[in-house]
């Protein structure tokens, strides 16, 4: 009886996708693959997701008490900043980083001019570093990156760069920068 009534299923489905036509099919078709996108696709990432929003409430739950307390007024907010930089007494260290970045990097390092300057009334101390550099550009942006990564509170205030012809893959770069440290 059930291979008679599945006969019969079979037979009726026939007729109703042939009477779609192509472009029936053709959506049924689609149809059909959405369903199968939907459940092997979407159905997982959206557990995923769930536990993702569980996390996110768990963490939340717990970190409240600890940032409400946290709270700072602008002495203890700039104090906390300062407290931040580096030394001033640090910065044969932080120019010799600078030094092993370009040699990693690849770059020429042509020399550098080191400026101190000190402002009044200030905790800051600026050094104003002048790199001449020479390499390929990837090269010199890989030791920009570097050295602001690897550097803290360095700041890239100024570059130029200067090719002498199209065909020369090497790049004369003048790379102006400061070092900001804590002088108190």
């Amino acid at each position: 009886m059930a291979r008679i009534v599945l006969g019969n299923w079979l037979v009726r489905a026939r007729w109703q996708v042939t009477r779609l036509g192509a472009a029936g099919r053709a959506g049924a078709g689609l149809l059909v693959l959405t369903l199968v996108f939907f459940i092997a696709a979407v159905m997982p990432q959206k557990q995923i997701l769930e536990e993702l929003k569980d996390k996110v409430e768990a963490m939340q739950q717990v970190q409240p008490d600890s940032v409400g307390q946290t709270k700072l007024n602008n002495n203890q907010a700039l104090q906390v900043f300062y407290d931040f930089l580096p030394r001033s007494d640090s910065s044969p260290y932080w120019i010799s980083e600078l030094d092993r970045i370009a040699r990693n990097s690849g770059v020429e390092l042509n020399g550098s001019d080191y400026r101190l300057m000190m402002e009044k009334e200030s905790k800051l101390v600026r050094y104003e570093i002048q790199l001449p550099l020479r390499g390929t550009y990837p090269q010199i942006r890989a030791f920009i990156a570097g050295a602001l990564q690897a550097v803290p509170t360095l700041a890239l205030a100024d570059i130029i760069m200067k090719r002498e012809t199209i065909q020369t893959g090497r790049v004369d770069a003048r790379l102006n920068m400061h070092l900001y440290l804590n002088d108190y």
